[in-house]
């Protein structure tokens, strides 16, 4: 084992996570112990018994538990109730609650879980898959985020990493790590690049400018509401309409109904990637639903037509916060699986009045370009590739009144940092409140609020005392607060958690719990694990019995269908070993009906061919 440092490269995407390294030079993604690449859809369930499903499993039980499923979970990172739109909190089959400090949670039977521990499962599951291909362990990342997260989504996302067992040495622009990965910043490079990634959840147009080797991001512009699952929203509602056309109670049928809907959406959107039209197609007798609605690639392209207006308006407000025309922009890179619609790569290409870059897997970019930064930061890359991130929106503190002055201005390169002086307007003032915000407006009613804390002082009369305050936003755009009083060298200071964030001592109590029933958590692992393989086994064995189950003997038969109904009989139950040894019996079981399909398949290969051709 290579004693190198092992950094890695993680897309903590909305629709789907990924992680990936570099490996002689190249950026690529990690292989699990199955030779899988190590990606999944970022969507966590819960069992009625409480086991953990993550991934495809998880998407697979939407349609049928869609309270105890959360898909899309990165829409809440960092955010309140307050923040969410009606339309955002519709995405959500579970119930979200609000506890102290605005922190917003899933409620899943009777627990109430933090987004960030949500996400931190999907981190850990990428985690440990990395850890079965590559044989060591993986314990520093640099993750990805939309480029407008603010400081709250991005200390959100830190503490999943941390909760998942990763050091997060670097949160990056997700834009900027699609530039990395396609190289566009050699050192002869010289010119301006626009990052359009339209992904699941978010959209992110980023301007950047390459010159010599150097990053620098010159403007970004983003909806962290606005991706490929709004499209899906569009379908659904239609489909809604269609069943309420048809008499359907479509209130009564609830999340289960809308859940069932909307992965057909999205099939049927997938499918108009390359087909002209298809079905939206969901079949319910429970429910009394049988539902066919015809699509085409036309009703698609107006469907999204607003959608794509939306994120159009963006990209002219980020050339214009860069001062810059549409045909300064040399270089247009499409991100994110959304891209893959023909209409919006045709919409995108006419606005910048170029073809955009699609070489590379739009679902991929962004973790190959996280995994060249992780690079970077191992210290085992030759490339003198520098990264100038900026902030997404100005930072301030409140002022008397209730106005807000500005420290940081929004597309500020970071690391950075500003000072302002202040003094009191009133006699005898023996604490200062600060108020930190967020935010382009100038009253702090229409900021939003990251966090407060008080700087104790000496009684003095107004306009005498001399506050400095310093904020300090680090490569990873997390905000630190300096306070001083220079007459009397009191002085406070703070590391931004957010009104809605999570304390140190909670993530450390989050912690604290997963090493608890850390036991249990990976028996019921090995439980979900066995199940899944068992039930595979068992599907593959009815459909070849139905195959080729004439060539068996009386007794070949019996043992199969035997093992079977063994196997299916301790499914529901918690006996681990029992169920291994039930699977393992089963495939022996089944050795006989391999040979006979082996067989036949080698026989039908060689009817009609002589000797000499099979020679």
């Amino acid at each position: 084992m290579s004693d190198t440092p092992l950094v890695v490269g993680i897309d903590l995407g909305t629709t789907n996570s990924l992680l990936a390294r570099v490996v002689d030079g190249k950026p690529q993604l990690v292989h699990d112990g199955k030779d899988h690449p190590v990606a999944l859809p970022s969507a966590v369930s819960w069992t009625d018994e409480g086991e953990l499903v993550v991934g495809r499993n998880a998407v697979e039980r939407a349609p049928l538990a869609p309270q105890r499923t959360v898909l899309s979970v990165k829409r809440l990172m960092g955010r309140g109730l307050a923040d969410l739109s009606p339309a955002a909190r519709r995405h959500f089959s579970a119930e979200l609650v609000e506890e102290g400090r605005q922190l917003i949670k899933v409620k899943i039977g009777e627990r109430a879980i933090t987004p960030q521990e949500i996400s931190s499962h999907i981190l850990g599951e990428l985690k440990r898959r990395a850890e079965a291909g590559l044989g060591q362990e993986v314990k520093q990342a640099v993750v990805t985020v939309p480029a407008y997260f603010d400081d709250a989504q991005r200390q959100a996302t830190r503490d999943a990493g941390r909760m998942a067992g990763l050091e997060v040495l670097r949160i990056i622009n997700e834009p900027t790590a699609a530039s990395l990965a396609y190289g566009l910043g050699g050192k002869d490079a010289d010119g301006v690049i626009a990052v359009y990634d339209l992904g699941g959840g978010t959209f992110d147009l980023s301007l950047l400018r390459v010159q010599a080797g150097t990053f620098r991001v010159l403007a970004t512009c983003g909806d962290t509401h606005l991706g490929g699952d709004d499209v899906d929203g569009i379908l659904v509602d239609s489909a809604l309409a269609l069943l309420a056309e048809q008499g359907v109670d479509v209130e009564q049928a609830g999340p289960r109904l809308r859940a069932q809907l909307r992965e057909a959406a999205e099939r049927a959107k997938i499918a108009l990637t390359d087909a002209e039209q298809t079905l939206l197609a969901v079949k319910d007798p429970t429910q009394g639903i049988n539902l066919e609605l015809a699509l085409t690639r036309a009703e698609l392209n107006r469907a999204i037509d607003p959608l794509v207006d939306r994120t159009l308006d963006l990209c002219r407000k980020a050339v214009a916060d860069a001062e810059l025309s549409v045909g300064e922009i040399d270089e247009v890179v499409m991100v994110g699986g959304s891209t893959r619609t023909p209409h919006v790569r045709t919409r995108v290409g006419e606005f910048f009045g170029r073809t955009p870059h699609t070489e590379l897997d739009p679902d991929q970019v962004v973790a190959l370009g996280a995994a060249v930064q992780a690079d970077i930061l191992s210290g085992q890359s030759e490339s003198d590739v520098l990264l100038l991130d900026v902030t997404p929106l100005s930072l301030g503190i409140e002022t008397f009144g209730g106005a807000v002055t500005k420290l940081i201005m929004a597309n500020s390169s970071i690391p950075t940092q500003a000072t302002e002086e202040y003094t009191t307007p009133e006699d005898g003032v023996t604490a200062i409140d600060l108020h930190v915000l967020q935010g382009e407006r100038e009253l702090v009613q229409d900021c939003r609020s990251l966090a407060r804390f008080k700087l104790k002082i000496p009684p003095m009369p107004a306009g005498m005392p001399k506050v400095k305050v310093t904020f300090l936003v680090d490569a990873d755009g997390i905000l630190r607060v300096h306070a001083v009083e220079a007459r009397s060298a009191a002085e406070a200071e703070i590391e931004v958690t957010p009104v809605h964030g999570l304390t140190e001592d909670e993530v450390d109590q989050i912690l604290e719990d997963s090493y608890t029933h850390a036991i249990a958590d990976v028996q019921l692992h090995q439980r979900i694990d066995l199940r899944n393989e068992s039930r595979t086994v068992i599907r593959a064995a009815r459909k070849t019995l139905g195959e080729a189950g004439d060539g068996l003997t009386a007794e070949q038969r019996a043992a199969i269908e035997g093992g079977i109904e063994s196997l299916e009989a301790l499914l529901p139950g918690e006996d681990n070993p029992a169920m291994k040894t039930a699977l393992e019996a089963l495939n022996e079981a089944c050795e006989p009906l391999a040979e006979i399909v082996l067989d036949r398949a080698v026989s039908a290969a060689l009817e009609g061919k002589s000797l000499s051709e099979v020679q």
